[in-house]
């Protein structure tokens, strides 16, 4: 597509199709050239990335997880199997799943130093600050995983995440109301 400026200078910018819907033009050259930008009050009609895990068509109802629709996949699977196809690009079969429930489940505890961390907040502090301080700090206690070219430790990071959240929001509610936190129990389902 060819785009004539406000300077009447001709601006080729490309076009991208993606796997369902209307093509997209790509702007990222506009803002380099002098007197060009762009604006889309309530960032309505533009993508801010590519995508081959969403697909989001909001004025028709559609959402996709990888190409499933997100009905089929909230009636038919669970949070972990949701989460292991956007990790992984497919559903887990049984024994996919039975592992990768297994390493989630045996990362769920916190480092200890972590709770006194969270008792620097005060009881009154909503619990979305505290879940949210706590979060940021896990690459100061879990730092094995932040090489992002890596993808086993992209993988690690992702597993830690999922299976430490539950436990930190739910520290930071028994923190907030004042009761003590308790270890999470491996035995159980992860929700």
């Amino acid at each position: 597509m060819v785009l004539t400026d406000t300077t009447g200078k001709n601006v080729e910018l490309p076009v991208f199709s993606g796997t369902l819907g209307a093509p997209c033009v790509g702007i990222a050259k506009l803002p380099t050239e002098p007197g060009n930008f762009t604006y889309d009050p309530g960032f309505t009609a533009t993508a801010s990335c590519r995508s081959a895990i969403t697909y989001i068509d909001g004025d028709n109802g559609v959402l996709l997880y990888r190409g499933y629709p997100i009905e089929q996949l909230a009636k038919h699977s669970n949070f972990l199997e949701v989460s292991y196809l956007l990790m992984h690009g497919e559903l887990p079969d049984a024994k996919q799943f039975s592992d990768f429930e297994h390493e989630v489940t045996h990362h769920t505890m916190i480092h200890e130093a972590l709770k006194s961390f969270l008792q620097g907040f005060r009881h009154d502090a909503h619990p979305m600050a505290m879940l949210a301080g706590v979060i940021s700090s896990l690459s100061g206690f879990y730092h094995d995983g932040l090489d992002i070219e890596d993808p086993a430790q992209r993988r690690l990071a992702a597993i830690r995440l999922l299976a430490k959240m539950p436990t930190i929001a739910a520290a930071a509610y028994r923190y907030s109301i004042g009761w003590p936190m308790r270890y999470p129990r491996n035995n159980l389902e992860y929700v």
